[in-house]
């Protein structure tokens, strides 16, 4: 088996094993998070209608910021936005990634926001 498919599989069972433990509803719906090389995304959203309620990522972010400064205002963004749709308490769902740096940043700029898990 070649190295990519070795490491898109790990990568995918990283991603299921997380999911498969959280789940988001309409009283406590899942902030998703994704990282790619270059941007970070985030989005809330209700699993059981299947619905994005909130989004934001660094490209809608404005500012010529680094990574991880730019992933800790994502988080605050995404606060706000939830806020305002009086979406305060969440499941964190990192993905595959672990919570370290930008996803970490990520997750105390929402806190900072006002978001509780």
């Amino acid at each position: 088996m070649k190295t990519e498919n070795i490491k898109q599989k790990r990568y995918d069972q990283r991603k299921r094993r997380v999911r498969a433990k959280i789940s988001g509803n309409a009283a406590r719906p899942r902030l998703s998070v994704y990282r790619s090389l270059k941007h970070i995304y985030a989005q809330i959203i209700d699993d059981d209608k299947g619905i994005t309620l909130v989004a934001s990522s660094d490209l809608t972010v404005k500012g010529k910021n680094k990574k991880l400064d730019s992933a800790s205002l994502v988080g605050e963004d995404l606060a706000k936005k939830a806020v305002a749709k009086k979406i305060k308490k969440v499941a964190f769902d990192k993905g595959a990634s672990r919570f370290h740096g930008r996803v970490k940043a990520l997750a105390e700029g929402a806190r900072k926001g006002g978001l509780d898990f």
